[in-house]
């Protein structure tokens, strides 16, 4: 049996590699139980030497600021924040009208808002495997899927010869890796390509980010600010954040964990 000391320093040699460790893969890589790696977990927390999230363990964060951070997996960054991601899905949820065609792009907020309107009287188009997967098992909407070749990493579907859509959709829901006053910031070319290809079809470009976002600094600006018409995070924007937002003109609303928004 591996001592708790031996499994602590461990786990916290692994995120000095990796910024997100599910509780799933620890318990495989340490052999034990899972009460066991929860309360390791906690230790860790409280020792400050990591964060407890949901579904697993993460970093602290870097300390240069600026610093890029790794895409995580869509089925690890899916599990975390998830009370900020089902807040903002639940506020998008509002703006969707009925018998509208709308796009939702890939990632995990996106996944959480897909999840939200899957039983909305909606049609909906999405290059998304995740999202493809939950509106086929869960939703009644009408359901319209990429086609082209599957990329496990992000779990997209994408034809990289397609010229053209034939469709044109009320609103796109996209989100992003991080934004910054030049805009949406992405780190996968796959992605970048996808969101400027798909961008003019929709009448609104309607991005949802929870507000880790905006500390990030992925290396690609994928959308200016002045091509989106609304943003959608949660109450953990900063005012720093905020003010940027306000400096910029953008649109956004701030979603709250209780349900609630506040549209600026």
């Amino acid at each position: 049996m591996v001592s708790e000391s031996d499994r602590l320093a461990t786990i916290s040699d692994l995120l000095r590699e990796r910024p997100f460790i599910s509780a799933r893969e620890l318990r495989g890589l340490v052999g034990v139980s899972p009460a066991t790696i929860r309360r390791d977990i906690e230790k860790l927390a409280s020792s400050g030497l990591a964060h407890k999230v949901h579904g697993g363990v993460a970093a602290l964060e870097q300390s240069s600021p600026g610093a890029v951070a790794p895409a995580l997996p869509f089925v690890e960054n899916r599990d975390i924040a998830v009370d900020a991601k089902k807040a903002i899905a639940r506020t998008a949820a509002e703006l969707v009208r009925d018998g509208s065609l709308i796009i939702i792009h890939a990632g995990s907020t996106c996944f959480h808002f897909g999840c939200e309107i899957a039983q909305r009287n909606v049609r909906v188009f999405t290059n998304s495997m995740p999202v493809a997967a939950y509106l086929n098992e869960y939703g009644t909407c009408q359901l319209t899927i990429g086609g082209g070749d599957l990329h496990r990493e992000p779990g997209v579907l994408y034809d990289p010869t397609r010229e053209d859509y034939s469709f044109y959709a009320s609103q796109f829901f996209v989100g992003a890796l991080g934004v910054s006053s030049e805009g949406l910031l992405e780190s996968n070319p796959l992605l970048v390509r996808f969101i400027n290809e798909i961008c003019g079809q929709a009448n609104e470009i309607i991005v949802l980010v929870d507000s880790r976002k905006f500390e990030a600094a992925p290396p690609t600006v994928v959308l200016p600010l002045h091509r989106v018409n609304r943003l959608i995070t949660d109450d953990g924007l900063s005012d720093r954040a905020a003010q940027m937002l306000d400096e910029e003109g953008v649109n956004y609303m701030v979603a709250n964990v209780s349900e609630s928004s506040i549209d600026r």
